[in-house]
């Protein structure tokens, strides 16, 4: 990055989730005063802790993917990144569960998949390596210009690439498509369109390079952080400390005042007290359409350019602690819907709860047994479900209902007796996640990526209409999930810096 024009500039981040702190530590590490103000009383947005009863839950995200995303907010001053998150290697990746008792381990070492897929017949894993082959292609187009560029239009992408250096991306098909015309075997095909359970979407709208995100598991690894995920949001507030940047917990921000085309300050309430602060830049971790409508107070007009960003998925988020181990699972589990298009079709375009979910299920224990008291599994279940809306309005005790058809369709499944063994219970809602987060209508992942709404671009980083706003996280590019939210951050701050030297 430049260096910035002056060392005396303020920069208010909203909200400390990772996208928020990335920001934050790459703009302090540039020379600004940056201070983060954060509604809750701890750091780590979405990736959040439960502990109970010797059960500790990760209550965000699950999957450590990518980390050489995260090594520049690390590694600035003669460390890496493993001093602060010790990583583990997870293999098998995943364990997929199948209506019909099909039991399908996805390796990342190519010999054990190749012993995994054999069983299918002549020819299953010989087209799982050209699959892998056309996701490598579709990552290498995708990272060199969106993601390590921080692209953020269609007319950027096509500035940057040209006609030419995009040959090769699948973008006229969908996900599910180009995976049905490169494999034949039907439980391989389920478990690559699940893929798109990142960035919380449906395979069968996501354009078909979006089929990148097999290869960066494959390619880059599977990790854990040992002791839970939530070591890294405290490993981003260690970091935090030592840039010099200011958190402020319990602070709330409700106002931000504008002025022409610029922000000036935000205000909001610590404690039942009122508080303003005057800011050179504010970034906004919070999502872009609930900031413009509850801080910008943005007039209809502002929000009907917005309306292509529509929300991804949310889901109901079970955490259970069980008195029993359950030795079939992995890591990472799916039990899969017995037609999986016919359950995006239901939560994607008709907005209903699936009556046949798609289940992703974690057990921690199994890399880590300080997860859970010994003899007890820690288990954590998420079905995708539609964003709160007003086509179908259900209430808590609709969800309550799907939790009980998740533990129904667990149980059948293997997981015997499951609710007997239950000794602790934690139950999130699209109405929980919305209220803790602020998220829109209650999306987990921030924007959904549609080849026909939006052809998977998020919202830009950089507003129209105020020159000194910026936004970070999963409702803009590159879109959800932790590595990609915290790239989001790295790429603010640039565009921060770049503008501030151009004074």
């Amino acid at each position: 990055m430049p260096e910035p024009s002056t060392r005396n500039k303020h920069v208010v981040v909203i909200g400390a989730g990772l996208g928020g702190m990335s920001a934050a530590i790459m703009l302090a590490m540039n020379g600004f005063r940056v201070t983060i103000l954060e509604k809750n009383g701890n750091a780590g947005g979405k990736l959040n802790l439960l502990e109970e009863r010797g059960f500790r839950f990760d209550l965000g995200p699950s999957i450590f993917t990518l980390p050489q995303i995260f090594r520049p907010v690390f590694e600035n001053s003669g460390k890496t990144l493993e001093d602060y998150v010790p990583l583990e290697r997870i293999d098998p990746q995943w364990r997929n569960f199948f209506e019909d008792g099909t039991v399908v381990d996805l390796y990342e070492k190519p010999e054990q998949m190749r012993k995994e897929l054999e069983r299918f017949g002549p020819g299953a894993y010989e087209e799982y390596v050209d699959f892998l082959k056309y996701s490598r292609l579709q990552y290498e187009i995708v990272e060199r210009g969106y993601f390590r560029e921080g692209l953020d239009t269609f007319f950027d992408f096509v500035r940057f690439y040209g006609l030419q250096d995009a040959r090769g991306l699948d973008y006229m098909g969908t996900m599910s498509k180009s995976i049905f015309k490169r494999v034949r075997n039907a439980y391989l095909r389920s478990i690559l369109e699940y893929f798109i359970k990142y960035v919380g979407s449906s395979a069968s709208d996501a354009p078909g390079f979006m089929n990148l995100m097999p290869n960066i598991q494959m390619e880059f690894g599977l990790w854990y952080v040992r002791g839970g995920l939530y070591r890294l949001a405290e490993a981003f507030v260690k970091r935090l400390g030592e840039t010099g940047v200011e958190l402020r917990l319990h602070h709330e921000v409700t106002n931000i005042e504008k002025a022409g085309d610029r922000v000036t300050a935000v205000q909001g309430t610590a404690n039942g007290e009122s508080y303003r602060i005057e800011a050179d830049y504010i970034v906004s971790n919070m999502e872009v359409i609930p900031a413009m409508q509850r801080l910008l107070k943005e007039p209809a007009s502002r929000m009907r350019r917005v309306n292509k960003y529509e929300p991804s998925c949310s889901g109901i988020v079970l955490h259970l602690g069980t008195d029993r181990v359950y030795p079939q699972l992995a890591h990472h589990n799916f039990f899969y819907s017995k037609d999986q298009h016919r359950h995006f079709d239901r939560v994607f375009h008709e907005k209903k709860l699936p009556d046949d979910p798609t289940i992703y299920l974690v057990a921690p224990t199994r890399t880590d047994p300080s997860q859970a008291p010994s003899g007890c599994d820690n288990i954590k279940i998420l079905p995708h479900i539609p964003y709160i809306n007003d086509k179908h309005a259900y209430t808590r005790e609709d969800y309550i209902a799907l939790k009980g058809l998740c533990l129904d369709k667990l149980e059948r499944m293997g997981l015997t007796d499951l609710r007997k063994h239950i000794v602790v219970e934690d139950f999130w809602t699209p109405f929980d996640i919305e209220k803790r987060y602020y998220s829109n209508r209650g999306s987990i992942y921030g924007v959904v990526s549609d080849r026909w709404k939006n052809f998977a671009f998020k919202a830009p980083k950089r507003s129209k209409d105020y020159r000194n706003l910026f936004f970070a996280g999963g409702s803009v590019n590159p879109g959800g999930g932790m590595p990609m939210v915290t790239l989001c951050g790295q790429h603010v701050a640039r565009l921060i810096t770049e503008q501030d030297a151009e004074k």
